[in-house]
């Protein structure tokens, strides 16, 4: 953290504090990580992004500094972001990463202050489709249950997020293994919770605010269909491919995911 870095907390509507940390100078822009992840999610692109934003990143309840509630709502996660834009007196850019994107999405329908709005493959379920199967998520509740959060991650990550083994040992020598060993204790209830999620097309019939939706070339076919699904209920939208990159282009292709984002702000709305 820096001298111009900042960490404050705002309380969303169930009274839960939820804090963000702000870096940087510029026009507002707020950052929501996924699953099994915090507000560190973003160092790959922060640096580029301050340089042309005062970038907002959001600790999800439950993880990072954040606090949590004893009974989980998916529609909570929605206040939350919410309440963390309407804290900003300017409008805002909204950008959110899978789970974090589905919450951007639905935040953007609470707010009166969104300028545009970023969605990278939120994971939206066709109906009757599942993330994954129940004994999976049982699976990581029973580790995490007897205190295992180190086999619960990589279980998650093999039997949920579709990683193969070869990809979970490399990113247990990843910094990032740390934060996810801290926040995995909030995946199944987030799978759960977009098995429920029914996306309502006709709620965004009336959303205009310029919409960027990124996907990766190399992502799954269904998170491809989330976006696909996104982009024909919104007015004012378009999808950027990210070509070679999957689900973490924010990880793997840092520079190009920092280009697409800048291009989409910089064309005309």
């Amino acid at each position: 953290m820096n001298a111009a870095d900042t960490v404050n907390d705002v309380q969303s509507s169930d009274g839960t504090e939820i804090v963000y940390e702000r870096t940087g100078e510029g026009p507002p822009l707020v950052v929501v990580h996924g699953t099994a992840g915090d507000r560190t999610d973003w160092r790959p692109v922060l640096s580029d992004l301050t340089e042309r934003f005062t970038v907002y990143a959001v600790d999800r309840r439950g993880r990072g500094d954040s606090g949590d509630a004893g009974e989980y709502a998916l529609e909570r996660e929605f206040e939350d972001v919410a309440a963390v834009v309407e804290r900003i007196d300017e409008p805002v850019v909204l950008m959110g990463h899978s789970f974090g994107a589905l919450c951007a999405l639905e935040a953007a329908l609470l707010v009166d202050n969104l300028e545009r709005l970023i969605l990278y493959e939120p994971p939206i379920p066709e109906p009757g489709e599942r993330l994954a199967d129940e004994e999976s998520v049982a699976r990581v509740e029973a580790l995490l249950a007897d205190g295992d959060h180190d086999a619960a991650l990589s279980t998650f990550l093999r039997e949920v997020a579709g990683e193969s083994p070869e990809e979970v040992e490399l990113l247990k020598s990843d910094p990032w293994w740390e934060v996810g060993l801290g926040a995995v204790h909030t995946a199944p209830r987030e799978v759960r919770g977009c098995d429920e999620y029914r996306f309502d097309a006709d709620r965004f019939a009336e959303f205009t605010a310029p919409t960027l939706l990124l996907s990766g070339g190399e992502s799954p076919m269904f998170m491809k269909r989330a976006t696909a699904t996104v982009d024909k209920a919104l007015p004012n939208s378009r999808i950027a491919t990210f070509a070679g990159e999957g689900h973490e282009a924010i990880t793997t292709a840092p520079d190009l995911f920092v280009e697409t984002v800048f291009e989409s702000l910089d064309s005309p709305e």
